[in-house]
């Protein structure tokens, strides 16, 4: 904050000496103009505060997620017991309030358009549909038409309460707003079948969440098309992921295991995630003689210095970390879909906030999850203070350059030093596309082979992925089948671990081979020097030699000092670029292959009567023998028309705006000195050095 407000106070100074300054020719007022305008700018990147990670919150209800936060904030009954995860088809995130003192919730509906499609179909309505309808218009509500909804008084209220999108909640006091909130979110109120999304904003919190978002995915099934694609974008928003789970089930409980092998693909290579971090909870939750009953055969040593209840603790604690970070190694998935960094936690919120005297602050673990958020805040405004620095010192360097042009010798030499630029530019463009060209090539052998294996197994993966998922005697199974290709392909069936996602499945052989070099290319981590990252390439692009070296006092020294920081500006904000664009690439065999198949699972859909289950088998099979051979090489493609689509944004980005930049800062000529900012520009060098 030092810095920034140092940097800001510069700025301020500067722009009220331009503003003052009478400009004597057309040129001077453009240059005056331009400083200006880039001035303002700069106070609006500081403004928006674009720079947010989001952290995904997974866990079943009852897992201690809401006490977790609670605790976390420092804020007993902050969210009530259950708000996490109430509803399981609901979004719910939590950020910090940096506009007033209030605790507001910003309630998102889903559309009437949206809710009759979902209760238009009485044949088709899979059982978490059956459960909103019940849940809204009562028992045996399920078994009538949309017309006879119609007619039930429940449905002008939906009606009315649908009116709106957004609704908006916000209290000074905690207590009315928990309330408040509930009413949308918990099972025990009508609303929340309605509900899509829920945001929580949290005032006096801005050293944990200023940069953060908490977001609660929910782990169960959902078939509206509407929430499932809601889900997705935000779990390949996730920079870090929280597995939360009792520390009683942790190592046993097949759900945050099944999450993590469902949502790897999307949180790796299709997303952003770089950290996947296990939270025990509950872990005061323990009767000591019974703990010590359970160790009696093991040999195991347990420190009973303070006090019985504090070493079980504690040896459960250590016990728990080593089995989940075992069993996190053992995970092949891990090794093969990602590089994330992964932690275990042993905390117990309820001991934190009740300062219970069995457990000191620090044992319950909640401190070091402060410390994870604030560390995350730190590098973010740390980063942000480097781009507005940049930017400071770009827009000093411009002022500095714009100097007396009488010197004919100086004109002659800005001419030799704009050709130069040029010329680099043209062969920095030129190399970057060889090494593009070759990323190409190794994305095109590797999906060359993922079409050929998908070709030959694909009706066998099919069928693989099918039978391990039915039950013995395939009762009701039809049903499931019929939801999957009623939703395209994707069902996540209520209190299953995971989804059926036949197109995923389709897509597997795919993955398999360019999930490796997709990683080196588009590493999660975009300053991890993997040898073929396109972020690598990006900043290793550059239209200034290394060997140039002026005079500070020179002209040209500020010239190339402003084109570099319009390099780092435009680098950087192609690097965020690429990050959002990797994940479309990397999404579009799914998506390519779910379109074609769209035909297929629909007339499958449709299937009725005997034996329709195997019917609609045969239709799904027979659509996959018609398709194969053409789909996948669909599917390869896309990823490569992607690839060079994204190759060409970052070429043609880079040449035009560091043009633009060349012949801002050479150009030009003037009659008139606009200031000079020697002292401020070495006033900012001494600033920037302390955000390195």
């Amino acid at each position: 904050m030092f810095v920034l407000k140092n940097v800001k106070q510069i700025m301020a100074e500067v722009r009220i000496r331009i503003l003052n300054i009478n400009s004597t020719d057309q040129t001077s007022t453009e240059q005056k103009n331009n400083i200006l305008d880039a001035i303002a700018k700069m106070d609006k990147m500081d403004k928006d505060k674009r720079r947010k990670e989001t952290i995904g919150v997974f866990g079943k209800t009852g897992q201690g997620k809401s006490s977790l936060l609670n605790a976390i904030l420092g804020l007993d009954y902050l969210l009530p017991s259950g708000c996490f995860g109430a509803c399981t088809s609901v979004v719910t995130q939590v950020e910090a309030n940096l506009i007033d003192s209030n605790y507001t919730a910003e309630i998102e509906l889903i559309s009437k358009e949206e809710w009759e499609n979902e209760i238009t179909s009485t044949d088709n309505r899979t059982e978490t549909v059956i459960e909103r309808i019940t849940a809204l218009y009562g028992a045996d509500a399920d078994k009538k038409t949309l017309e006879e909804l119609k007619k039930d008084d429940k449905y002008a209220e939906i009606d009315n309460f649908l009116s709106t999108t957004i609704k908006t909640i916000s209290h000074t006091e905690v207590r009315e707003f928990t309330s408040a909130v509930a009413r949308y979110i918990q099972h025990s109120e009508w609303y929340w079948p309605l509900v899509k999304s829920v945001t929580i904003k949290i005032p006096n919190c801005g050293e944990l969440l200023e940069h953060i978002v908490l977001v609660d995915l929910p782990g169960t099934g959902d078939c509206n098309k509407i929430r499932d694609d809601l889900w997705k974008t935000k779990l390949r928003e996730c920079s870090s992921v929280w597995i939360v789970s009792n520390i009683n089930r942790a190592i046993d409980d097949r759900d945050p295991w099944g999450i993590i092998q469902h949502c790897i693909q999307d949180l790796g290579p299709g997303g952003e995630c770089r950290n996947i971090d296990f939270i025990c909870t509950r872990t005061d939750d323990i009767d000591p003689k019974e703990y010590l009953r359970s160790l009696r055969h093991s040999g195991d040593q347990i420190s009973l210095d303070k006090n019985p209840k504090t070493g079980c603790i504690i040896h459960r604690n250590n016990r728990a970390k080593a089995i989940v970070k075992k069993k996190f190694e053992n995970l092949e998935i891990m090794k093969s879909k990602a590089r994330f960094i992964t932690d275990v936690f042993t905390v117990s919120s309820r001991a934190y906030l009740d300062k219970d005297p069995h457990l000191e602050p620090a044992e319950t673990e909640i401190p070091k999850l402060q410390d994870v958020l604030k560390n995350i805040n730190k590098r973010i405004n740390r980063e942000l203070t480097r781009d507005y620095v940049n930017e400071a010192k770009g827009v000093l360097s411009f002022i500095q350059s714009v100097q007396l042009d009488t010197d004919e010798k100086m004109v002659e030499e800005k001419a030799e030093v704009h050709k130069a630029l040029q010329k680099n530019l043209e062969k920095a463009l030129k190399e970057l596309d060889c090494q593009f060209d070759l990323l190409y090539m190794i994305l095109d052998q590797c999906l060359s082979k993922g079409v050929k294996e998908s070709v030959e197994l694909c009706v066998d993966t099919k069928n693989s992925m099918i039978a391990s998922v039915a039950p013995v005697d395939k009762r009701g199974f039809h049903k499931t089948l019929q939801a999957l290709y009623k939703n395209k392909g994707y069902y996540w069936p209520k209190n299953w671990d995971g989804p059926l996602d036949l197109n995923m499945c389709l897509a597997t052989h795919m993955h398999d081979n360019i999930d490796e070099n997709f990683n080196l290319i588009f590493p999660v981590d975009g300053n991890n020097k993997t040898g073929k990252s396109v972020q690598e390439q990006i900043d290793e692009f550059s239209i200034i030699q290394s060997g140039t070296a002026y005079s500070p006092s020179s002209m040209l020294y500020h010239m190339e000092n402003f084109i570099k920081t319009e390099e780092t500006k435009v680098k950087a904000l192609l690097k965020r670029e690429v990050v959002a664009r990797k994940k479309e690439i990397y999404s579009s065999i799914q998506k390519t292959i779910q379109n074609r198949m769209t035909a297929g699972y629909e007339q499958a859909a449709k299937l009725k009567g005997v034996k329709a289950m195997e019917k609609r088998e045969d239709k799904i099979t027979e659509t996959i023998e018609l398709l194969k051979a053409s789909m996948f090489k669909d599917a390869k493609m896309e990823v490569l028309n992607q690839f060079k689509d994204l190759k060409d944004h970052i070429c043609k980005t880079l040449e035009s705006e560091l043009k633009g930049s060349v012949e801002r800062s050479l150009s030009q000529t003037s009659r008139t000195t606009l200031m000079d900012v020697t002292g401020k520009i070495e006033r900012l060098e001494l600033l920037s050095r302390s955000v390195i």
